[in-house]
């Protein structure tokens, strides 16, 4: 791994890190005092639509930011094609939605949504604007000034949501707060890329150029929102609104955990892996042959891989899995007493939770190697078999569906690893030597934290005392394995620190 490439990995993953950490830290400010000033039904009501504002997001998309970031050495043409296509198609998308809105809050049985639905789909037009530059940014790492408009769009977003909720606005409150997050992340965007200017052109050779890899990426992007969101539909039609409102309050937390691990090597996985392949048409559908290359080639993006794995298990686990032991008293404290039929939902998802960032190092794997048939089809038979486990198990209720959901997401890493694991000679043993150290020093740690403390009886010193006693345990434990991950992220601050 040259030299140069690990320095800009290692202050990407700085700053992603930055990124999500603050980023979680005032969701879960937010997230809270909304919490306590809305119900469950409000949260129901949009939680609904979620699935509807992501699939239209992905069609937008299409793909072809991953196209770019794909390209070694992307043009001001390559940028402008992929503007063009998703403003013209964000717009027909907007266009459909607002149409079919009426048949949205039939379906739901919540007249509100035809226009609480209308309101929320402008995102997909807003956001269309700033994708490209999305790409662009992720293309060149600019992870710090990602972190800077993050958090810029998130403390403007979430002071709207808060006031409007206050106001007693309620589910409104919610759509608002959508609203403002995008349009003040692409303000951001604009600011800070300014290398490249968007136009629209009628030159879309670039799209078409990368649409054999960019389809897969986009069938995939939709088979992954309608695995990820697929209970709240059903919970939808099934439950009372309320039980919606319950179950996306836990899978919010869940996502917003998992993802201080997951955004933090996201934001760098893909351009780093491809950065370290050998040159190769990035849009390419042919299946890269690896056996051809030098030695050092092939072991060094092994090397990279390996390396970026165990630093994303070395944090998720503890994470996830703490975030289980706490949970009971974390809701009861934070969110009130009303919330408390989410946390078996909570502890059930945080479970597969603690996998959900590795599925990124495989996603971004397999993408890096221009193999998005790969991506596709294992996101395809993903939900596939998601269906079929919630047709087996929905009759049991909705806690025992989610658990056998979690248990699928799990197995499912199985699958993954075969098929992306043969693009670059990673082995089953070096799989489990990658992951399996971490997830059983964070449960052996999680499980001594809850016996050394299911006597207190305070649930501010309960939630304290085991968030202190867990991190300390689970450092000791790394510190005591001679964990090497722990070692270079140590080395890491020393230098940062020495340096100013």
């Amino acid at each position: 791994m040259p030299e140069s490439l690990k320095q800009r990995t290692a202050k990407g993953l700085f700053w992603g890190a930055m990124n999500s950490g603050t980023m979680q830290v005032l969701n879960l400010i937010i997230g809270i005092v909304l919490a306590r000033l809305l119900t469950k039904a409000d949260y129901g009501i949009v939680g609904v639509l979620t699935i509807f504002t992501a699939i239209a997001g992905d069609l937008q998309s299409a793909g072809f930011t991953q196209g770019l970031v794909n390209i070694k050495h992307p043009t001001h043409r390559d940028y402008n094609a992929v503007f063009t296509f998703n403003v013209a198609v964000s717009v027909v998308m907007y266009t459909i939605l607002f149409f079919c809105a009426p048949l949205i809050s039939y379906f739901f049985r919540q007249p509100c949504l035809t226009d609480v639905s209308r309101l929320v789909f402008l995102t997909i037009t807003i956001s269309s604007l700033g994708i490209a530059h999305g790409g662009y940014m992720t293309k060149n790492m600019m992870n710090r000034e990602l972190a800077i408009i993050g958090v810029a769009a998130l403390l403007s977003s979430g002071t709207v949501g808060v006031l409007l909720a206050f106001m007693g606005k309620g589910y409104w409150a919610l759509a608002w707060q959508q609203i403002t997050f995008i349009s003040v992340l692409n303000v951001g965007r604009y600011y800070y890329v300014r290398e490249w200017r968007p136009r629209l052109t009628s030159d879309l050779m670039p799209v078409r150029r990368m649409a054999p890899f960019a389809v897969k990426i986009l069938v995939t992007k939709i088979v992954n929102t309608l695995s990820n969101n697929v209970l709240t539909v059903i919970f939808g039609r099934l439950f009372p609104i309320s039980s919606v409102g319950s179950y996306s309050q836990a899978y919010k937390w869940d996502t917003m955990a998992n993802s201080l691990v997951a955004n933090t090597v996201g934001q760098i996985a893909q351009a780093v892996l491809v950065e370290a392949a050998p040159e190769q048409p990035s849009t390419s559908n042919l299946k890269p042959n690896t056996s051809h290359l030098p030695p050092q080639t092939a072991n060094s993006q092994l090397a990279v891989y390996r390396k970026l794995l165990r630093f994303t298990c070395f944090f998720s686990m503890p994470v996830m899995l703490g975030l289980a032991l706490v949970s009971h008293e974390f809701i009861l404290l934070t969110i009130k007493e009303e919330w408390e039929s989410c946390v078996p939902l909570l502890q059930a998802l945080c479970v597969s939770g603690a996998f959900m960032p590795v599925y990124v190092m495989y996603q971004n794997l397999v993408i890096s190697q221009g193999r998005s048939d790969i991506y596709m089809w294992l996101n395809i038979w993903q939900i596939v078999l998601q269906i079929v486990v919630i047709l087996c198990f929905h009759s049991y209720g909705m806690y025992v569906m989610v658990c056998a959901y979690s248990a699928l997401l799990i197995l499912w890493l199985l699958p993954w690893h075969h098929y992306a694991g043969r693009l670059i000679h990673y082995r089953w043993r070096d799989m489990m030597l990658d992951m399996t150290p971490f997830f059983l020093a964070a449960a052996g740690v999680m499980v001594l934290t809850y016996y050394a403390t299911v006597m207190v009886q305070s649930l501010w010193l309960l939630l304290a005392t085991r968030v202190c006693l867990a991190a300390i345990l689970y450092y000791v434990v790394m510190k005591v394995a001679g964990a090497e991950i722990l070692k270079e992220c140590e080395q890491f601050v020393i230098r940062s620190l020495r340096r100013g």
